[in-house]
């Protein structure tokens, strides 16, 4: 098993990096000399009011540094990666919070065994020195049933006594006051971990291993074991498994909800979960309490408490009143604490109805060009030919994108024959590519159908009211004009505009009085083959291409050689008037 990249300078001083890195980006924070703390710049406004310090080990960023400011932590005290802060740092900042006038100093710690010995010793000492200072001790992990003598660990749900006493504490609360309020909190509360991988120590490997097809539930912020390994279930089932577990009654560390009762939600990322992820966890969170009746009065989504790297995330809930919640809602400067919507989640909000469609033009548009013939006739043409080389433009396109041009044009051909299938196409050319357009940007996907969609879009316009040779000249001008500038390609860059390109100038024939409109084509569709067969000569200007080197681009575009195939099957189509629409 090898030992992780970690983007850092040293493995010894990472810790004191990140705390540096982060004052450095905060006028609202200071660093005490010679210690691992992070304080308040604005020390003076504590005189007279209740200190707040909390602490931990590094890896859980932002927590707890993150957390320091108005309306929450007055400092905190960090060591090492996932190791407790020493004796005497601890020490060092409840001097500090005492000498700049505190009238009480209150440690919020999480329920590990090293975080309340070293806050727990410096708390005797500074007492000792006539301070007056508490300590909270959290414990919200739900995932023991029959939690040992060590009890309940400390884990995300401490982020929100955080906030519930740093509010009292700017609010003027005593501390008294204060520790029975974050108390009878603490008891409200309950967090569950689910991880899909394990984390890293820098320098070290990981701390256990996970299969492919496994996660683990109720595991530590340490990595440390959790209470079940499973299957990888999905989003839905993983969260509905966690708040079964999190509320179950025969679990000594369940979290009691009653239908109607209001909690804040927290969604916590341990560090390695991507956004799409959390945001799928989270809506499925809002779901499954709203179906047992729960009311989310608040949601928190984000990084909150982190496991360094850790896929995973953990879920909290605090069930609130009115003034727990007038809390959560206060006013904090710090950095890490979320921006909160003032309202309830829920999975019920009323969606904001569709716009109404724009009365396209008139069905009875007439025209004498290539859109008189029997157009299913060309469109099926189209979809066949695209159908077939549907493996040539993937395999073309593994070369220098994500294979899935071929794919692309598939979906596009299959939504054309359904679309056909549903009701006959309009004769009249500028609807014709109007309603193509259309379909197309809802059914292709990718870059492909939106390009494809401009084009059809602009030639439309162009189309409209006309029926001589000479508009479909114009009209693809037109579409190459809108594809250039919204899609930032020129000729020569290696893309479909060098086969669409190639084609109009040689359709330019068109606005000649008495050309052949079938000839004309023709040379169209010749010079758009030699066109897409030359793009293997150039090097790539726009689109994913343009990121390979050129050294291996020895193969035609797989854009420009599907427009060739494209216009060619428009003129088989043209030509054939045996070939039947399937």
């Amino acid at each position: 098993m090898e030992i992780p990249k970690k983007l850092v300078n040293s493995v010894s001083g990472c810790a004191d990096d990140a705390l540096a890195g982060l004052v450095s980006c905060n006028p609202g924070l200071r660093l005490l000399q010679g210690h691992r703390v992070i304080l308040r710049s604005d020390l003076s406004a504590v005189r007279g009011r209740v200190a707040l310090l909390s602490g931990g080990g590094s890896g859980h960023e932002p927590a707890h540094a993150g957390y320091v400011g108005k309306g929450m932590l007055t400092g905190v005290v960090a060591g090492a990666v996932f190791t407790s802060p020493s004796v005497g740092s601890v020490l060092a900042a409840i001097r500090v919070l005492a000498q700049a006038g505190a009238v009480g100093i209150l440690l919020i710690v999480k329920n590990y065994t090293g975080d309340r010995l070293n806050f727990g010793l410096a708390l005797e000492r500074a007492r000792s020195e006539g301070a007056d200072v508490r300590m909270v001790v959290v414990g919200d992990d739900c995932a023991f049933t029959a939690p040992g003598k060590a009890g309940r660990r400390g884990i995300c749900g401490t982020v929100l006594i955080h906030k519930v006493a740093g509010a009292l504490a700017e609010a003027g609360a005593g501390l008294d006051e204060i520790v029975e309020k974050v108390t009878a909190a603490s008891k409200a509360m309950g967090t569950l971990g689910l991880s899909l991988s394990p984390c890293s120590i820098p320098g070290s490997k990981p701390s256990f291993q996970l299969a492919e097809d496994e996660m683990e539930l109720g595991l530590g912020i340490h990595g440390e074991a959790g209470v079940r390994r499973m299957k990888v279930l999905p989003a839905d089932e993983a969260v509905e498994t966690m708040l079964k577990h999190m509320t179950d009654p025969s679990n000594a560390s369940h979290i009691s909800l009653t239908p109607g009762c209001s909690v804040v939600l927290m969604v916590n990322n341990l560090g390695g979960l991507s956004c799409l992820e959390l945001g799928i966890v989270a809506g499925a969170a809002v779901r499954r309490l709203e179906s047992r009746g729960i009311r989310i009065a608040r949601a928190l989504v984000g990084c909150f408490m982190t496991a360094l790297e850790m896929a995973g995330v953990s879920l909290t809930l605090l069930v609130v009143d009115e003034e727990l919640l007038r809390l959560i809602d206060a006013k904090t400067t710090a950095m890490a604490w979320p921006i909160v919507p003032a309202g309830p989640a829920t999975a019920r909000r009323e969606e904001i109805p569709a716009p109404m469609d724009v009365p396209g033009q008139p069905l009875d548009e007439t025209s004498t060009g290539p859109g008189a013939v029997p157009v299913q006739r060309v469109l099926e043409r189209v979809c066949s030919t695209l159908l077939d080389i549907q493996d040539k433009l993937n395999q073309l396109d593994r070369k220098a994108g994500d294979g899935d041009c071929g794919h692309t044009h598939a979906r596009a051909a299959h939504a054309i024959r359904e679309w056909m299938r549903s009701r006959p196409p309009p004769a009249a050319p500028s609807q014709l590519l109007s309603c193509l357009a259309d379909l197309l940007l809802e059914k292709m996907g990718g870059s492909s159908g939106v390009l494809y969609g401009l084009f059809l879009t602009a030639a439309a316009r162009t189309l409209r009211g006309r029926s001589d040779p000479a508009a479909w000249a114009d009209a693809m001008d037109s579409g190459i004009d809108a594809m250039q500038r919204y899609g930032g390609a020129a000729p020569g860059d290696r893309t479909m505009l060098d086969s669409l390109c190639a084609a109009a100038k040689a359709l330019h024939s068109l606005r000649v009085p008495g050309a052949d409109p079938l000839r004309v084509l023709e040379a169209a569709v010749q010079s758009a083959e030699v066109a897409a067969e030359a793009t293997k000569h150039m090097e790539a200007g726009a689109g994913r291409a343009s990121y390979i080197r050129s050294s291996r681009l020895e193969h035609p575009d797989p854009g420009a050689v599907a427009v060739a195939a494209v216009l060619g099957a428009v003129l088989g189509g043209l030509r054939d008037p045996l070939a039947t629409p399937k």
